[in-house]
């Protein structure tokens, strides 16, 4: 009989954060594997947990869950945790899960701290809808493409970024989205836990000392694509606002009446002006 793989949540920062069932199970399973091994045996000498570790982490995370799949089939119940929070959201747990499943091996939730949902909570940013982009890419063009990919996303954005590289992600954000409101939160749960509220130009302007690890919250866009596009063609001239339409293949009918539509006025004084 196949053992059983649990995915741990651990504390992003205040180590009280963890939950009973998480130190439980910790102390049940028969191998933990971490992406810092050094980093959770801290946490489990702290919790007097004595169990056999394993590394797993981004670089080894394929190699690794095939060996882990292996005891896993051999009936070991295998814990996976990350440094802090959640496995698989930023962190090493998306590869053995699909592998688990293809083995039909039981997976099982233990829920605990992300750290965006506790940013986004109190940021005062909408939480109706949000977009989780987690990190983004190191190389500078692959970052302003998917930033340009949210450029019209109506929905909260929420970002994750290192303090030696958020300067340099703030001016990107500001070059690609403009001068939303933003929220930085940084240590959370820690001692000098923070969340600054402001838009980005004033944030980059206070010259601040980035220290800790920050969840950025972005305000969405005010206008989805549709309304951008057509706040731009409002702002042409009839004759430009006629073109751009006739460029896309429209007949003349067609084009009075989008133009009447976009411009919100009676198509007969878009004829009339045409005549």
């Amino acid at each position: 009989m196949s053992g059983k793989l649990y995915l741990i949540a651990t504390p992003i920062g205040n180590l009280e954060d963890i939950t009973y069932r998480a130190i439980k199970i910790l102390k049940e399973v028969d191998l933990i594997a971490a992406e810092d091994t050094r980093h959770t045996l801290g946490l489990l000498n702290h919790f007097e947990i004595n169990k056999p570790l394993i590394s797993y982490y981004k670089q080894t995370e394929k190699k690794r869950s095939l060996e882990l799949i292996s005891k896993l089939l051999d009936g070991k119940n295998i814990a996976i945790v990350s440094d802090a929070g959640t496995p698989g959201i930023s962190d090493p747990g998306e590869e053995i899960v699909k592998c688990a499943i293809e083995n039909n091996i039981e997976i099982i939730p233990i829920p605990g701290c992300v750290a965006f949902v506790n940013a986004l909570i109190c940021s005062g940013m909408s939480t109706k809808e949000f977009s989780f982009i987690g990190f983004l890419s190191v190389n500078n063009k692959e970052k302003k493409d998917k930033l340009s990919e949210y450029k019209f996303d109506t929905k909260t954005l929420i970002i994750y970024e290192a303090p030696h590289k958020l300067i340099a992600t703030l001016n990107t954000i500001y070059e690609i989205l403009g001068n939303r409101r933003i929220v930085l939160a940084r240590e959370l749960t820690k001692i000098h836990e923070e969340f600054i509220r402001d838009n980005i130009k004033n944030i980059l302007d206070k010259n601040i000392e980035p220290k800790g690890e920050y969840v950025i919250i972005i305000e969405g866009s005010s206008q989805n694509e549709k309304e951008y596009e057509i706040k731009i063609l409002n702002e042409k001239t009839l004759e430009e606002h006629y073109k751009f339409y006739q460029e896309k293949g429209f007949n003349k009918k067609e084009i009075i009446k989008k133009i009447a539509k976009d411009r919100n006025i009676e198509k007969n004084e878009i004829y009339q002006y045409f005549i």
